[in-house]
């Protein structure tokens, strides 16, 4: 290298030193990176080495300057009368093309439809145009065979299987709804938006294995609401957030915020929502869905005659958060109970009902006057708190009066209560994997929120921390790599996010 390279390379540096030295002082960055040769300048290396290498980089573009928070926009409503789910929009393969998927805490797995699909909805009821995955379309896509470690660990915690001759790790499996998919496991690119500060947001990607779906049935293969495929936020190691925080991508950490009123909408974010009203009940472990200890139930203040037992965690019995649900589902033992303490409070202010089997009421004024409060007592003293709104539905009008149904159905599953978008909406969620627990407050979902880019317990560290020192040429050579990265960024301040 000529002394003149060597002055504009140390000056570069040492001027990417400075402004790091000025970023940190503004935006609280602390921390060392240190830099290493991939290949020993001493050694030869076969070209065929260097390209895997540039291939599993290039998988992971700017990964790890990641290490914030993921944000989704979150489209779609409660109300079953119109939409009755929430979803969001992912970006996957090379180049990289957009699918409309429905957030699901209820199940593991990432899939959308295949190119190769023969009985997929070709248009959706929602007004949302329809795209299928192409494997061939893509080049950064691999296919997982069943000799795959990957397969292997996917049979552990998930449906998989092997298709015949073609040797492709495979899945078949069924939703709650009865409706399911089948098809074959991939591993493509996953794009996103990492959020490190209020002005600071970058351009990352991952590799992920997710499914490609050619084969649906049920409501799925329906195009009333049809979608391009579902984000499962389950508990096993296949979803995207376990994949995501295992490689330290993100925290072990999820929150959503989903809007009831209006247009619906809210906020989804691979994070920590922050609010000092958040009460948290731990998860029962080792449990496929995020299930809590539910021990009781209240109405108006009054314990309802339910033995604790019908709430208890087994092999079918349980207590589940599940965001791909519309409505809340009680075993009968709980059902019962509650819809008689419902009729007994408002049987001299509203016209008792049934539509279509449904538990309905004649309303002529405000729900919020004549029905009572509910609570569902949960483990650790966290309660759920839920005003009439969020356990009642309008269904129209009748003889001038409006028509409010109970959300609260009878559980088919008899031994499952399931709590669906109904009282989750309008409420902070916060899924703590890294600390097993669960909580929640209540948030108006249209508002900024406060995520936390510092993980508790969680062995996450955030990549874009960096502190250097101008006396080694080391880090500030470092720096200017960073410098490099940053020029690769967008600044923009979140609408929905502010930082502690």
């Amino acid at each position: 290298m000529t002394a003149a390279l060597v002055a504009i390379a140390v000056a570069f540096a040492i001027a990417a030193a400075t402004f790091l030295s000025t970023v940190r002082g503004g935006a609280g960055i602390e921390g060392v990176l240190t830099l290493h040769r991939a290949f020993p300048i001493d050694e030869e290396v076969e070209l065929h080495v260097i390209k895997a290498r540039d291939r599993a980089r290039h998988a992971r573009i700017l990964q790890s300057f990641s290490g914030g928070i993921v944000d989704f926009q979150v489209v779609g409503s409660f109300d079953p009368y119109v939409v009755g789910l929430y979803f969001t929009k992912v970006r996957l393969g090379t180049p990289p093309r957009d699918f409309n998927v429905q957030i699901d805490t209820g199940s593991d797995i990432l899939w959308v439809a295949c190119s190769s699909c023969t009985d997929c909805p070709q248009n959706s009821g929602l007004g949302i145009p329809l795209n299928f995955f192409d494997p061939g379309a893509s080049s950064t896509v691999s296919s997982i065979s069943c000799s795959d470690n990957i397969c292997a660990s996917i049979v552990q915690t998930a449906a998989a299987e092997c298709f015949g001759e073609s040797n492709q790790c495979g899945y078949s499996f069924q939703y709650a709804d009865q409706s399911g998919t089948a098809g074959f496991y991939v591993s493509d690119i996953l794009y996103f938006d990492s959020i490190l500060t209020t002005s600071l947001v970058v351009n990352s990607s991952a590799p992920i294995v997710f499914g490609c779906s050619t084969s649906l049935f049920g409501d799925l293969a329906k195009s009333t609401k049809a979608l391009d495929g579902i984000f499962g936020f389950g508990r096993q190691d296949i979803s995207v957030i376990s994949q995501l925080s295992s490689h330290k991508i993100t925290p072990n950490v999820f929150s959503h915020c989903l809007k009831g009123d209006g247009n619906g909408g809210g906020i989804f974010a691979l994070g920590e929502i922050l609010d000092p009203r958040i009460v948290y009940t731990p998860l029962v472990p080792s449990q496929p869905h995020y299930n809590l200890y539910l021990q009781s139930i209240s109405v108006n203040g009054e314990l309802l005659p339910i033995d604790p037992t019908v709430f208890a965690t087994s092999v079918n019995q349980g207590t589940i958060v599940d965001s791909g649900t519309t409505l809340v589902y009680l075993v009968e033992a709980a059902y019962e109970p509650f819809i008689a303490a419902i009729a007994a409070a408002v049987s001299t202010s509203a016209s008792s009902i049934i539509s279509n089997g449904n538990q309905c009421y004649l309303v002529s004024t405000s729900v919020a006057e004549i029905f009572p409060p509910v609570s569902f007592n949960f483990a650790g003293g966290a309660s759920m708190y839920l005003k009439p709104i969020d356990y009642l539905v309008r269904s129209g009008f009748v003889d001038g009066a409006s028509m409010w149904c109970v959300g609260f159905l009878k559980a088919s599953n008899q031994g499952t209560t399931i709590l669906g978008d109904l009282v989750l909406k309008d409420k902070i969620f916060v899924y703590d994997l890294a600390q097993q627990r669960l909580g929640w407050a209540d948030y108006d979902c249209s508002l900024s929120v406060n995520v936390s880019l510092t993980p508790s317990k969680d062995e996450f560290m955030n990549a874009g921390q960096l502190s250097v020192s101008s006396s080694s040429f080391l880090s500030t050579s470092t720096a200017a790599l960073y410098i490099l990265v940053v020029i690769l960024v967008n600044h923009f301040s979140s609408p929905f996010f502010y930082f502690t």
